[in-house]
Order: C-alpha cells, then structure tokens, then sequence
C-alpha cells in the first residue's frame, strides 16, 4: 500500500515506540511517515489522570486522527489503552513485549529496603501506591505526573528520595543503568499490558489489519488479552488500583495473577491467580475473567 502515516504523541519515549513501528515496517518494504500530536493526557500535569478522566486522555486525539484519515495507524504504551475501544477501531496486533516490571530509580538508595522510614517516593499509579504501601507502609508516597525525562528530572531536583516506574521506558531510552533494581513481578505486580506495545487503527482497514499482522507477538497479545480482560471485567480504570499479569509456564499453560488494593487502606491488599490453556484471544478472556471473579470472591470491589 502507499505510505502508512504514524499517529503518535511527542514525548520521546512516544516517538521512540513509533519510530519502532515505523523501521519495522520499513523493513518489510513498505514508506512509513510520522504525524506528532499532543494530547490531553501531556498537557494536564498538575492533576492525577483518575480526576480528569483517566489514560484514555493519551489516545483520543490519535484516533480522531485516524477517524479523520490523517493518519493510518496508532502505536500506544498497551497499558495506556483503555480496556474498551471506541466503536469503529480495533487492536491490529501487540508487538513483543519488553521487560514488563516496575523498576525503582533512586540516585541515592539501591533498593526499597534501604530507603529510610519517611522517605518521599514518587508515582501517580494507584496501583503502585497500594502496592508500595503493602510493602513499606512507612514510606510517604507523592503524586509523580509527566512524561518519562520530566520524572526523571524532579527526582535529580531532589523532590523525591525515589521514583518507580515501568523498566520497559527505561530500557527503550537507553536509561537502563538508572535503573536501582527491577522488581520481580511477585513483589510489584505490574499492570494489564505493562511493557507491550500496541497498534489501534479503523476496523474497516482490512488491507492494513492483515498487513500488520507480520508484527505481532502471538503469545505477548494472548497473556496481554488475559491482563486486559481482568481489567474489563474488574472496570478497570486509572481511579482503580488494578494489577494484572500473565506468564506462560513451562507446560504451555498461561498462568494469570491478579491484585486489587484499596487506596484509602482501609482493607487489605487481594491477591490471587489462575491457570488455563490459552490457545485463542476467548480463551485468554475467559482466563482473565476468572481471575476477576475470584478478586472479587476474595474481597475486591
């Protein structure tokens, strides 16, 4: 086909995944282009997303562009994709994952544990909070809003003792070695498509659906299916503190665990998991369904 023309925001990090895609692409023979936008999730900074209107704010102004036809496809941060996309749009595919932890970023403590009671730790995920405060229930924990360099740099201003963010930005950015330690995910559940990347474009491009189909990662889309359906099921959103994610086991099963937190911590964290064969994207639903059941068997609302 012609030039497909990438939606994509302009931080760096966003330009990165898109410039990704676009080499990608490019190497199975096709001219690709870059159509830079800023959305309202990079412009409202001084609120928490859960209060103006949650991740969706990083994607809509992407797939007016492609209702419009100004651009071809999108190439979202999974975890920013809301659970259920506006009519006439799909998920063409998810591309290889990248690491999917969390990872602590500190220029002065090489783990949580050596932060000192009352350190101030910087995140805006409630997920994150609930999971931080389960662990260190001392720790002071502060709003952290901004695209990836902008977090970075209110940490070296001194503003926190530590930050946490995904592993996956870092690594993409040539940041790795900011990284203090990588969470294992049985510490720090990470979210529903943490580390992957997806790509959105109009359902009726069926030429193009087919053609993007070379770039995704079977296995990665059917575990992020599975993360993604807890989320749908639990209604998920930024103002819930939901965490979801899916590994393979060596036996070709798709293991599934799942936390939900209060943020208030007025009730306990819940964790649970399931196991399933996961041969298609009904079964990877069905999987995530059932870890959304029992979170709420055990507690969760």
């Amino acid at each position: 086909m012609s030039n497909i023309v990438i939606a994509t925001r302009e931080s760096r990090l966003a330009l990165w995944q898109a410039e990704h895609v676009q080499a990608l692409l490019q190497e199975r023979g096709h001219a690709v282009s870059l159509l830079g936008m800023t959305t309202r999730g990079d412009q409202i900074l001084d609120k928490s997303l859960s209060k103006v209107g949650g991740k969706g704010l990083f994607v809509k102004e992407l797939e007016l562009a492609l209702e419009e036809g100004r651009a071809d496809i999108a190439v979202h941060s999974l975890k920013d994709v809301p659970m259920d996309l506006p009519a006439g749009f799909v998920l063409a595919c998810v591309l290889e994952r990248e690491d999917p932890r969390d990872a602590l970023v500190s220029p002065k403590y090489a783990s949580l544990d050596e932060l000192p009671q009352g350190a101030v730790v910087g995140t805006s995920s409630l997920r994150r909070v609930v999971l931080l405060r389960a662990l260190r229930p001392d720790l002071r924990i502060e709003p952290l809003r901004g695209n990836l360099d902008t977090r970075l740099r209110k940490l070296d201003e001194g503003q926190y003792d530590a930050i946490v963010l995904a592993a996956a930005g870092l690594k993409r950015l040539g940041l790795e070695t900011r990284i203090r330690v990588a969470f294992d995910p049985d510490t720090m559940l990470p979210a529903a498509g943490q580390g992957a990347l997806g790509i959105e474009v109009r359902a009726d491009r069926t030429e193009l659906i087919g053609l993007l189909e070379s770039l995704s990662h079977r296995g990665d889309w059917l575990a992020t299916a599975a993360e993604r359906a807890v989320s749908r099921s639990m209604g998920g959103s930024c103002s819930m503190p939901l965490a979801a994610h899916a590994r393979w086991q060596a036996g070709g099963a798709l293991r599934i665990d799942a936390a939900w937190g209060d943020p208030d911590g007025s009730a306990p964290l819940v964790r649970v998991h399931a196991e399933a064969q996961a041969a298609d994207h009904a079964e990877a639903g069905a999987l995530g369904e059932l870890a959304a059941a029992l979170l709420r068997a055990a507690g969760a609302r």
